[in-house]
């Protein structure tokens, strides 16, 4: 009967070590699709990451992930023997103390020291998030109901709204995803630090693009502060992630990271047509 209780023991602890290696296994897989932009049919974890904080942020989560895994194993593991051990038919004649000094300060320091592991690297990462020390452009971003404004102070002032492609005028031989896909893409260089600014012109917006880790409120009246460095060329979406109305689900945010040979002739070619 002692066996029963320790091998079940032991197949729940191999469970629970097992369940954390399922992101990581999905993230291998998404690998795959990372030449597809965007989300994709059964994706499972994050869009890959395409900046520097983003990578910080997939790190964070997937050590808090093991360190949760681990607590929730342990104490289920105390459960089953409790229950097991302590029942009234395995232990009729229960013990009568009623405390236990040094569990009582263990179970007291251990929480603690956990969660000052979890709260430091959370810190540091909430303010490397924050702002960059040396940024070598800025791009401002507006929200509208219901679409995107931005301007470029670095490049002659550079400006134009952003809205989505209705649906009907799709064109997928072009890469263009519905709900995602807009007539005005924001053009970046990769290797940049880019000084992100965001406000809005009315209501509540939210300016957020999972594969760089940013969601930034855009508040009327106020400028938010964030940044970006993207590491590699590609298209990049994300959307309005904060109700603003009727038309919030119709404001996506479409990136085209490029390299910055190519983004100085896209400054100089839209300079020149603004000029015409």
């Amino acid at each position: 009967m002692k066996k029963q209780p320790l091998s079940l023991l032991a197949g729940l602890t191999t469970a629970f070590c097992v369940l954390p290696l399922i992101p990581v296994l999905a993230a291998e897989d998404h690998s795959a699709h990372s030449a597809a932009p965007g989300p994709h049919n059964w994706q499972m974890g994050f869009q890959d990451a395409a900046t520097p904080v983003a990578e910080h942020i997939h790190s964070f989560h997937n050590g808090l992930l093991y360190l949760v895994f681990g607590l929730a194993a342990f104490v289920i593991s105390l459960l089953l023997i409790i229950i097991v051990r302590f029942n009234a038919k395995a232990n009729p004649k229960p013990s009568l103390f009623a405390h236990n000094t040094v569990i009582e300060v263990l179970w007291t320091v251990i929480p603690v020291i956990i969660l000052i592991v979890i709260a430091v690297p959370s810190m540091k990462l909430l303010y490397y998030m924050d702002r960059t020390p040396s940024p070598e452009m800025t791009l401002k971003v507006t929200g509208y109901q219901w679409n995107w404004g931005y301007e470029y102070p670095d490049q002659g002032g550079i400006s134009f709204a952003s809205y989505m492609i209705p649906e009907k005028e799709i064109d997928q031989s072009r890469g263009q995803i519905r709900l995602l896909s807009t007539d005005n893409p924001v053009v970046v260089p990769v290797d940049t630090n880019i000084q992100v600014l965001v406000t809005a012109a009315d209501v509540l917006h939210s300016w957020a693009v999972p594969a760089f880790g940013i969601k930034t409120d855009a508040v009327p009246g106020r400028i938010n502060e964030t940044w970006m460095r993207v590491t590699r060329p590609g298209t990049y979406y994300g959307q309005c992630s904060e109700l603003c109305g009727k038309g919030h689900a119709y404001m996506p945010i479409e990136i085209k990271a490029v390299s910055k040979e190519e983004f100085k002739a896209w400054t100089e070619g839209f300079a020149k047509e603004k000029k015409e």
